[in-house]
């Protein structure tokens, strides 16, 4: 295969993990429409399969020594890491059931990428140049607007709460991201993924077992969603990025980073009616662009 098809896959793929991601609020709600199961037992789920799943592919493909090497050299921050990953998770779940799909996505994505330039900014010393600074404003701007319409529009029973904890989301989301870079170059990204999903059930286990409603289901339905958030929205989503990466440059991952929040929005719309004032609309785009000019100068690690 020549580097222009490989480029080319690599960009299906990475397009593929982005769509995935974008499916994962709609898939709690739809379990939550059948059972009363707590975010943090659905978390705790999707979570553990995950982890499963990544560490019966990890067997397979004699990755062991990579995750081994890993827990030994920086066994700290990857729990951190993993521990952050649960916990924006969580929080991202209970802020769609909160304000609806479309509000959630939006505002976690669009934080995250604000609060990382921040962070470079601090760390580097040095004030964002004009098109960081633009993003930043851009962000911004698009994160009032679309909360400013969470209430008035058809998104959720609590929509104040539910921004808040979107806002929480994109907040632990950045700084999982930022103690990510400090053991990215330790193992391969997939022992990385293996052990933060390892860790980030274990955190969730205990409070998934403590929420309050069922924490099983023989809802065969149900049983299906939590198979398809942990096994294709979480494992899978990651094994494509990380082979996508392999043959496409890394700025080209924003392009999965744009696809989660479209493909969350037209679900919502089209599944649970949820719909965006004309703000808030306006908001999600500027959102959007500035996700497209912050991923585009380098690459950032992406959030499921």
């Amino acid at each position: 295969m020549n580097a222009s098809s490989a480029a080319r896959r690599g960009l299906v793929q990475i397009s593929l993990a982005g769509v995935l991601w974008g499916t994962g609020g709609l898939a709690v709600q739809l379990v939550r429409e059948r059972v009363p199961m707590s975010v943090l037992t659905i978390s705790a789920w999707r979570m553990g399969l995950a982890a499963v799943v990544l560490l019966l592919a990890m067997l397979v493909l004699r990755g062991l020594p990579d995750v081994r090497r890993l827990l030994r050299e920086r066994p700290g921050t990857a729990v951190a890491v993993g521990l952050g990953t649960g916990a924006y998770q969580a929080l991202y779940f209970a802020a769609v059931v909160n304000v609806g799909v479309t509000v959630a996505t939006v505002i976690a994505l669009g934080l995250a990428p604000v609060l990382l330039t921040l962070v470079d900014s601090v760390r580097s010393r040095r004030a964002p140049g004009p098109t960081r600074a633009l993003v930043l404003v851009a962000a911004l701007g698009g994160l009032v607007l679309v909360s400013s319409s969470a209430g008035t529009s058809v998104t959720g029973p609590r929509p104040l709460l539910g921004v808040l904890l979107a806002i929480a989301s994109g907040t632990t989301y950045a700084v999982s991201t930022a103690l990510g870079r400090r053991v990215a170059g330790v193992s391969s990204p997939l022992a990385l993924a293996t052990v933060t999903s390892c860790a980030g059930a274990v955190g969730l286990l205990p409070l998934g077992l403590l929420a309050p409603g069922p924490h099983l289901s023989g809802d065969p339905v149900v049983v299906g969603l939590l198979a398809y958030l942990g096994v294709l929205t979480l494992a899978l989503a990651y094994a494509l990025l990380y082979a996508g990466l392999r043959t496409v440059a890394g700025s080209a991952a924003v392009v999965a980073t744009l696809l989660e929040p479209l493909t969350a929005a037209v679900l919502a719309a089209l599944v649970l009616g949820e719909r965006l004032g004309p703000l808030g609309l306006v908001g999600g785009a500027l959102i959007l662009l500035a996700v497209a000019g912050s991923a585009g100068g380098r690459p950032e690690p992406i959030r499921p």
